[in-house]
C-alpha cells in the first residue's frame, strides 16, 4: 500500500463497511462526522475522527474543503467517498487530488463523463455500446422532440438528462400528449435537479434492469464481475437486487458483461463502477447510465464472487493491478 491512513467522507453504514476492510488490511482510520452523529457507530469504530460541525449534510458531509483539512490535519493520505454525498462530485474528486491525496474512485474526467446522461450516450454511441433509440440533442424545441418521437415510434419514454431515481420522467404514449408531457417532465427536472434539459428514447415494453459490476485498475485491466438484476422497482427505485440475473445465458451474460467493459474503457475508468443496461424480451440489450462509484448493492456482487470489492477498490487506489483475469472471476 502506498498510503496507511485512510479518511472516510462519508457515515453510518458505508462508512463502517469501508473501515472493516481498511482495518482488515492494516489501515488506520479517520471518521468525519456532523455535530449530531457525534456518538454514531462509524465515529466509534475509527481510529481518529474529526467534527465538520453543522447539523444537516449540507453544512458537514458535503462541504469538500473541510474535508480534505481533516485529511490533512490527522496525517491521512487517502479518501475513501463511499456512496451518496461527494462521490460522484467531480469537482470533490480533483481537489483531492490538488491536495496530494489519493481519492478512492475513478478519474475526475470519468466522473464528469458520466454525469451527464445525454453525454455519457453521446459518448457510448462512438464507443460502439448499443443504446435505445433515441435523441439526445442540445436542441429543446417542442418540434424538435415530435420530430424525434415520430422517428422513434410511440410509446416514448421522456428523461431528465441530469436525472435520477425517476424524477422527471414521463411516458407518452401518443403524439397528442407529448406537448404536456414534455412541459410536465421539463418542470419536475428544474425543480429536482435546476437543469430543464431533456432527452427522448424508446420506451422499451417489458423491460429488464440488468447492471454489470464493473473494475478497472490503473495498468489498462479491466473486467466484469458478472450481473445484478434490480427489475423488481417501485417508483424507478430498486427494491430487490437479484444474481445471477434469472435466464441469463452464458453467452448473454459474456456479451453484455464485454460492452460494460467498453463503455468503462472508453471513459479512461479506474475502480469501481456499474454500467445499467436495459434487457427487452428478445435479448437485445442497451446502455441506460453508469454509476462512477461502489453502490449501495456490492454485497450482491460479492455474494457471488466471494471477493471483497473495498479491497479491490484500495489496491487499485494505491497502484496495484487487478489479482484476477475475467477467466478467473468466480460466479456462485
Amino acid at each position: 500500500m502506498t498510503f496507511d491512513r485512510l479518511l472516510v467522507a462519508n457515515r453510518g453504514e458505508i462508512a463502517c463497511r469501508v473501515m472493516r476492510t481498511a482495518k482488515a488490511l492494516g489501515l488506520d482510520t479517520v471518521a468525519v462526522h456532523s455535530a449530531i452523529d457525534a456518538g454514531a457507530r462509524h465515529v466509534r469504530q475509527a481510529d481518529w475522527a474529526v467534527d465538520l460541525g453543522g447539523t444537516k449534510p449540507a453544512d458537514s458531509y458535503l462541504l469538500g474543503e473541510r474535508i480534505i483539512a481533516a485529511a490533512l490535519a490527522t496525517g491521512a493520505q487517502a479518501i475513501h467517498p463511499g456512496y451518496g454525498f461527494l462521490s460522484e462530485n467531480a469537482a470533490f474528486a480533483e481537489a483531492v487530488a490538488a491536495a496530494g491525496l489519493v481519492f478512492v474512485g475513478p478519474p475526475a474526467a470519468a466522473i464528469r463523463a458520466m454525469g451527464s446522461k445525454s453525454a455519457a450516450k453521446a459518448l457510448m454511441t462512438d464507443a460502439g455500446v448499443p443504446l435505445v433509440p433515441g435523441y439526445h440533442g442540445e436542441d429543446q424545441s417542442l418540434a424538435t422532440f415530435r420530430d424525434a418521437a415520430a422517428r422513434i415510434g410511440y410509446p416514448v419514454l421522456l428523461k431528465a438528462t441530469a436525472g435520477g431515481g425517476g424524477k422527471g420522467m414521463k411516458i407518452v404514449e401518443r403524439e397528442a400528449d407529448l406537448a404536456e408531457g414534455l412541459a410536465s417532465a421539463q418542470r419536475e427536472a428544474l425543480s429536482a435537479f435546476g437543469d430543464a434539459r431533456m432527452l427522448v428514447e424508446k420506451y422499451v415494453l417489458q423491460p429488464r434492469h440488468v447492471e454489470i459490476q464493473v473494475f478497472a485498475d490503473g495498468h489498462g485491466h479491466c473486467l466484469y464481475l458478472n450481473e445484478r438484476d434490480c427489475s423488481i422497482q417501485r417508483r424507478h427505485q430498486k427494491v430487490i437486487e437479484e444474481a445471477p440475473a434469472p435466464g441469463l445465458t452464458p453467452e448473454l451474460r459474456r456479451a453484455m458483461g464485454e460492452a460494460a467493459v467498453q463503455a468503462a474503457q472508453a471513459i479512461g475508468y479506474v475502480g469501481a463502477g456499474t454500467v445499467e443496461f436495459l434487457l427487452d424480451a428478445r435479448g437485445d440489450f442497451f446502455f441506460m447510465e453508469m454509476n462512477t462509484r461502489l453502490q449501495v448493492e456490492h454485497p450482491v456482487t460479492e455474494a457471488i464472487t466471494g471477493l471483497d470489492l473495498v479491497a479491490w477498490q484500495l489496491r487499485v487506489a494505491a497502484g496495484e493491478p487487478l489479482p484476477l483475469t475475467q477467466a478467473q472471476v468466480p460466479l456462485h
